[in-house]
C-alpha cells in the first residue's frame, strides 16, 4: 500500500487497533488509508475483498447486507402470497398489486429523501445507522403481527414505512463509503456493496419463497425471520466505527418541497455528477420495469409457479453481483467511465433477446426447477436475465463511484438524497409505464421488454451526446482491452491534483487514446495538426479537446495559439500531454526532443512527468514506410507497457534531459 503521507491532507488522524490492519481514518471525511505493518504496496494491487476483513468496512457491509436481506424476505413473501396463493389485498390481484406495491415502497424516497440527506450530513453516521436499525426492528414486529393476523392492508402500510426506513439509510450508506475509503478503493467498495445487496436479494428470494411455501405456520415463521434478521442487523451496526458529521452546523429544513429543489441544485452544480445521477435513475427505471414483471411473466408466459419466479430473480441477482465484482478488475481499480456505455449496450441487447426467447405464452405447465431446466429455451431465458443483471452492474457501479468522487464532501449526503429522489421518480414512472403498456395498450410482457430495450437505446444515445467523455472512454477501453493489452506502471507518479505536463515518445496514431485510457486524470493532448485532422480519428481528438499545433514554418499563428491554449489549460490546473519529438517515429527509435517543452515550462512553472510507450512499433497503427497507417495488421493483442517516471521539477527541465529519461524508461521495449 501507499504510504500514509501520500493520502493524508490534514492532521486529524486516529490509529484504530493493530490487529485491525492498523487502519487510519481521516474523520473529517477527506481521505482514508489502510497501512499494514511495515508494508508498502499500492492499494490498487490488492483485491477489493480485503475490505471485508477491516473494521472500517466489514460491520457497515453486514449492516446494509442484512437490511437488504430483510427487505427482500418481506417483499418476496408478500409477492408469493399474492401471486401463487390467491390472496387479495384491498381487492387487487397479483398484477395490479405488484405495481402498487412498488409505488408504495418507492414513494417515501420522493417525499423524505431531502430530509434524510440533511440528517446524514448533520449527524455522525454510525449513530444514525444504529437508530435506523432500531426502527427496522419495530417495523418487522408490526409486519410479523400483520402476516399472522392476515391484516393485509396493514402489510401495505408496513411496506410504505419500510420505504421510509430505506430512504433514511440510503444517504448514510453511500456517503459513508468515501469517508472511509481511499479514491482507488471506491470502485471496489461500491462493487462489494452492490454485489452484497444482490446476494441479499437472492437469499431474500429463497427464504421468502420457501417459508411461504411451507404451508401451515408459514406466516408465523416468516414473521420470526423478519424480526431475527433485523436484530442481527442492529447488532452489526453497533460495530460501525464513528464517522464524523461533515456539516454539524447545518440547520435542517423540514419542508420537503423547498429542500428537494435546493439539493437538486447541489447535484446540478457539477454537470458530470448530475448526468451520472440521471444515468443511475434510468437504470432504476429499466430495472424496476423488468423485475417487477417477472412473477407475472412466470405465471402468464412461462406457465410456472413461485419456484420458477425465484430461479429467474436469482439469475438476475447473480448477474448483478458478478457484474459488480468484475467492475474493479475490468476498470483497473479506478473509475472507468468506459464501462457505462458497455453496460447500456448489454442491457438493450439482452432485453431484446429475452423478447425473442419466449414471445408467446407456453401451454405446458412446469412446477419444479428441474422440469423448467429441461424445457427447451430455458437456459437462453436464464442467460438473458443473468446478463441483464451483469451489464446492469457494469453500468451502475462506475456511476455511483463517480458521484462520490466528484461531489463536494460537505454536500455529498444531500446529493445522494437528490439521486434517491430522481431514482424514485423514475421508478414510479416505470411502474406507470408498465401499467400503461400492459393494461391500456394491451401489450404482452415480452413486448414490454422489447419496448424497454428500445427506450434504453434512445436514452443511451441522448446521454452520451450530452457527455461524449463516456463514449470516448468506452472506445478507449475497448481499444486497450481488445486490440492491445495495456500494462501501466508508475501511475502514482501522476499528480492527483494540480497542473502538470506529461511528455511521451510518439510511436503510433493510437498513443493519445492509449494514454487517456491508462491515466486516471483527463489530459489535454498537443498533437501535430495533420494527425488531428485524420478522418477516422478527428472525432476522438475533438472530444478529447486536443490542441493542434504546427511548426513556425508551416503555420506560425497556429503554433502561437497552441502555446496559449496549453498555458490556459495549465492555469486551470489541467494535465497537458506533449509529444516533444514533433511527429510519429518512422523507424521505432526515439527522435530528438524539440525545445518547445522548455518554452511551455518557462511560461508556466509546473512539474513534468516523463512517460514511455513500448511494444507499439510495428503495430497496425504505427507508421508505415509511406508515412500512413500500416496496411497489414501487426502486433495485435500485444502487451503494451505504459511506464510513468518520477516528476521533474520545473527548474530542472530541459528537452535533452527529458529525452534521456524517456529513453531510459522505454529501454529496449521498441
Amino acid at each position: 500500500m501507499v504510504e500514509i503521507s501520500a493520502f493524508c491532507t490534514r492532521d486529524h488522524i486516529i490509529a484504530v487497533k493493530r490487529d485491525e490492519a492498523r487502519e487510519f481514518a481521516v474523520l473529517d471525511g477527506d481521505i482514508v488509508a489502510a497501512a499494514f505493518a511495515g508494508e508498502k504496496s499500492n492499494v490498487s494491487d490488492q483485491s477489493q475483498f480485503r475490505l471485508l476483513g477491516q473494521r472500517r468496512f466489514a460491520p457497515f457491509f453486514i449492516t446494509q447486507f442484512l437490511g437488504a436481506l430483510n427487505d427482500n424476505i418481506f417483499r418476496n413473501g408478500l409477492v408469493i402470497l399474492v401471486t401463487f396463493q390467491g390472496v387479495l389485498v384491498a381487492g387487487m390481484d397479483h398484477s395490479a398489486l405488484a405495481n402498487v406495491a412498488a409505488i408504495l415502497f418507492i414513494l417515501p424516497f420522493f417525499l423524505f429523501s431531502a430530509t434524510a440527506g440533511q440528517l446524514a450530513d448533520k449527524y455522525e453516521k454510525s449513530m444514525l445507522m444504529r437508530r435506523i436499525k432500531l426502527l427496522e426492528i419495530s417495523l418487522m414486529v408490526i409486519a410479523a403481527i400483520a402476516f399472522v393476523t392476515e391484516a393485509h392492508v396493514l402489510i401495505l402500510l408496513v411496506l410504505f414505512l419500510m420505504g421510509c426506513q430505506s430512504t433514511l439509510f440510503g444517504p448514510v450508506k453511500y456517503a459513508y463509503l468515501p469517508q472511509r475509503l481511499a479514491t482507488d478503493e471506491l470502485v471496489g467498495g461500491n462493487a462489494l456493496v452492490e454485489a452484497g445487496t444482490y446476494v441479499a436479494i437472492i437469499l431474500g428470494l429463497i427464504v421468502g419463497g420457501l417459508v411461504v411455501a411451507i404451508g401451515p405456520g408459514s406466516r408465523t415463521l416468516l414473521g420470526a425471520c423478519l424480526i431475527g434478521v433485523a436484530i442481527f442487523g442492529y447488532l452489526a451496526s453497533r460495530s460501525v466505527p464513528i464517522t464524523q458529521a461533515v456539516d454539524p452546523e447545518l440547520t435542517v429544513n423540514w419542508n420537503p418541497l423547498t429542500e428537494t429543489w435546493r439539493i437538486v441544485g447541489f447535484a446540478r452544480e457539477e454537470r458530470v455528477v448530475f448526468l451520472s445521477i440521471l444515468g443511475i435513475s434510468w437504470f432504476w427505471f429499466f430495472g424496476t420495469a423488468m423485475t417487477v414483471q417477472l412473477p407475472a411473466y412466470t405465471l402468464v408466459i412461462l406457465n410456472g409457479n413461485e419456484a420458477i419466479t425465484t430461479s429467474l430473480l436469482v439469475a438476475f441477482a447473480v448477474g448483478v453481483g458478478v457484474g459488480s465484482l468484475l467492475c474493479e478488475r475490468m476498470s483497473g481499480h479506478r473509475i472507468e467511465l468506459g464501462l457505462v456505455p458497455f453496460g447500456s449496450i448489454g442491457l438493450s441487447v439482452f432485453a431484446i433477446d429475452l423478447y425473442f426467447a419466449e414471445p408467446v405464452a407456453l401451454t405446458s405447465t412446469v412446477t419444479t426447477v428441474g422440469d423448467f431446466l429441461s424445457r427447451p429455451g430455458t437456459y437462453r431465458i436464464l442467460a438473458d436475465i443473468a446478463l441483464l443483471g451483469a451489464f446492469g452492474g457494469f453500468y451502475s457501479v462506475p456511476l455511483y463511484a463517480l458521484i462520490q468522487q466528484h461531489s463536494k464532501r460537505k454536500h455529498l449526503s444531500r446529493i445522494i438524497a437528490a439521486n434517491n429522489i430522481l431514482n424514485a421518480i423514475f421508478m414510479v414512472a416505470a411502474s406507470g409505464l408498465s401499467i400503461l403498456v400492459l393494461k391500456m395498450l394491451g401489450f404482452s410482457i415480452p413486448e414490454l421488454f422489447l419496448v424497454l430495450a428500445l427506450l434504453n437505446a434512445l436514452v443511451a444515445i441522448y446521454i452520451y451526446s450530452l457527455l461524449p467523455e463516456f463514449l470516448m472512454r468506452f472506445l478507449a477501453w475497448m481499444l486497450v482491452n481488445i486490440i492491445y493489452r495495456v500494462r501501466p506502471t508508475g501511475i502514482e507518479n501522476i499528480p492527483d491534483k494540480g497542473p502538470a505536463v506529461v511528455v511521451c515518445n510518439h510511436v503510433s496514431y493510437m498513443d493519445p487514446i492509449l494514454l487517456a485510457a491508462s491515466i486516471r486524470r483527463p489530459m489535454r493532448f498537443v498533437m501535430y495538426y495533420k494527425i488531428f485532422k485524420l478522418p477516422l480519428l478527428r472525432y476522438f481528438f475533438q472530444h478529447m479537446k486536443a490542441i493542434p499545433i504546427a511548426s513556425a514554418r508551416e503555420d506560425e499563428q497556429l503554433m502561437n495559439e497552441a502555446f496559449e491554449k496549453v498555458d490556459a489549460e495549465l492555469e486551470k490546473g489541467s494535465i497537458v500531454c506533449i509529444f516533444p519529438e514533433g511527429g510519429i517515429t518512422r523507424d521505432g527509435e526515439i527522435q530528438r526532443f524539440r525545445p518547445g517543452i522548455e518554452k511551455v515550462i518557462a511560461n508556466r512553472a509546473v512539474p513534468v512527468v516523463p512517460v514511455a510507450l513500448g511494444h507499439l512499433w510495428g503495430s497496425w497503427f504505427s507508421r508505415g514506410k509511406s508515412g500512413g497507417v500500416r496496411k497489414i495488421p501487426g502486433r495485435l493483442f500485444a502487451r503494451v507497457p505504459v511506464i510513468v517516471g518520477e516528476p521533474v521539477k520545473p527548474g530542472d527541465v530541459t528537452a535533452a534531459k527529458l529525452e534521456m529519461l524517456v529513453r531510459t524508461l522505454r529501454g529496449d521495449l521498441r
